[in-house]
């Protein structure tokens, strides 16, 4: 219990940093403040530090829109994917996060920061993992190259003044617990980003290309998958006269720049691996999730089948899936006990399966499946999560408090894996610790105030522990402090002398 305290101290205090600039020396390592300074010409405009607020500000505004797919399975796909293709970018530095975003639109987009969405309509473009893989290969290069700071670097005084004036804008927003401050902030960020993708010169575009089909190759995937899919988008976008693909108009296709990947792609050797089951099952269930609204699971994801001559494990748990998404849980059963007897190592079967048994009525051999399947893969986040969910409708929140506190010792939650750990500490009793998660939950979504008032419930509940009462208090001040020195700060920032005419030299 006090490990994962005070990992979501460390996490928590980080997460401030970036979303609502709760610096000053208290983050962990994995603070902004260790971010390398690479001396480069994007410096004079952003620092890293800057990158990553901006970029962790336009997240929480598509989060709080709800834009961003937060399905476990797909969200730990996509990271682990995501991961593997960045290890070998030669920027060990550089924090990325992965996300879906739900939007049929075929795209993807770099923020500042190392923050990389692709929207759901892309993955679903795609025809195998290299394809899908290029493309982040591609957005990953815009990140460690700085592409957008450089961009900015390369512009007049008056839009870099613009710029660093939404930056003041967005941390006032989020220190001052404005709404209204927050929603323009991010709306303007927003609309920056964008336009930031738009704005990418060729030579961006050829640099991605040239340095992603490196990294794409040194991470096992094959380099051709880069121009191929370029070419799908040509000829979609021909198919479709003037519907253009929103990936060419925010990444530009020309017949040299693929001519130029595929001659490049071609000097690398790569032993051709197979797709991996978690793109293929990953992609099914998307697929069910982007079904549209009003329609049956079963009925759309059998028409999606009707072409299909043979299907494969990926459909026979899609069509799992779309039972359970139809309240025909029970016949998902054998599907999913035929999987896991041909699979036995596929989590995703597992999982799916204690969830159609819980569906079903058979609650006992629910939480059987999902205590074998953690045996059989320990801390995995998508399982545990499900788990968790699964023990709480089962009336057994306290388990479900202590599996969360095991895997949240290792790895930091998201917002929303913090206010599932406080739903279940509140149902097993635990209602201090409940408010204390809930403030941290709110510290990660950049209300400040809101956090302050649940630790203030959090001290006020009866028969505090002398632990529990110290780390709310010092968490309280923590906070507390921070207000009026980042309102100096950022009155200081806006006080710098000007040339005489209003503008900033």
């Amino acid at each position: 219990m006090q490990r994962l305290r005070a990992h979501f101290a460390s996490f928590t205090v980080a997460a401030s940093t970036l979303v609502a600039v709760l610096g000053g020396g208290v983050a962990s390592g994995a603070g902004v403040e260790d971010l390398p300074d690479i001396g480069s010409a994007a410096d004079q405009v952003w620092s890293q530090d800057d990158e990553y607020r901006i970029g962790l500000m336009i997240v929480k505004g598509l989060r709080d829109a709800g834009q961003i797919e937060e399905d476990p399975e797909i969200a730990e796909y996509v990271q682990t994917l995501g991961e593997r293709l960045s290890s070998h970018a030669h920027e060990g530095d550089q924090r990325f996060q992965f996300f879906v975003v739900k939007d049929p639109r075929i795209n993807a987009f770099a923020l500042p920061g190392g923050f990389i969405g692709i929207n759901s309509g892309l993955l679903l473009a795609t025809h195998n993992e290299s394809e899908l893989a290029s493309v982040l290969a591609h957005e990953i290069v815009h990140v460690t190259q700085r592409h957008v700071a450089r961009r900015l670097q390369a512009q007049s005084k008056s839009s870099l003044v613009s710029a660093a004036a939404m930056l003041a804008a967005i941390l006032i927003g989020v220190t001052s617990g404005s709404g209204d401050a927050m929603t323009g902030a991010i709306a303007a960020a927003q609309s920056f980003a964008i336009q930031q993708q738009i704005n990418f010169t060729r030579a961006n575009e050829y640099e991605a290309d040239r340095i992603g089909i490196s990294t794409l190759a040194a991470s096992g995937f094959d380099p051709n998958a880069m121009p191929a899919f370029f070419e799908t988008m040509g000829r979609r976008a021909g198919l479709q006269g003037s519907q253009v693909p929103e990936f060419l108009q925010t990444h530009p296709v020309t017949v040299n720049r693929i001519a130029e990947s595929r001659s490049r792609a071609r000097q690398i050797k790569v032993e051709r691996v197979p797709d991996s089951q978690g793109y293929n099952l990953s992609r099914e269930r998307l697929r069910l999730l982007t079904a549209p609204e009003g329609t049956s699971p079963r009925v759309y994801y059998a028409n999606l089948l009707s072409g299909v001559k043979e299907q494969g494990d990926a459909e026979k748990y899609g069509r799992a899936l779309s039972l359970v998404m139809s309240e025909s849980a029970a016949e998902a059963i054998p599907i999913l006990n035929g999987l896991i007897e041909r699979n036995p190592s596929v989590m995703q079967f597992r999982s799916a399966l204690g969830e159609a048994q819980m569906l079903s009525g058979q609650k006992a051999e629910a939480l059987q499946t999902f205590a074998r399947a953690l045996e059989l893969f320990p801390r995995n986040v998508p399982l545990t999560v499900r788990y968790a969910e699964c023990l709480m409708r089962a009336g057994e929140p306290k388990r479900a408090h202590e599996i969360l506190l095991d895997l949240f010792n290792i790895v930091p939650p998201t917002p929303g894996q913090a206010r599932l750990i406080a739903m279940a500490a509140n149902s097993a009793g635990d209602v201090a610790d409940a408010y204390y998660y809930m403030s941290e939950y709110h510290v990660m979504s950049g209300d400040l105030m809101l956090a302050l008032n649940q630790l203030e419930l959090a001290l006020a509940v009866p028969n505090l522990t002398d632990v529990q009462r110290a780390r709310f208090q010092a968490r309280s001040e923590q906070l507390r402090e921070f207000l009026p020195k980042e309102r100096a700060r950022l009155a200081g920032r806006n006080e710098e002398p000007t040339d005489g005419t209003g503008r900033r030299p």
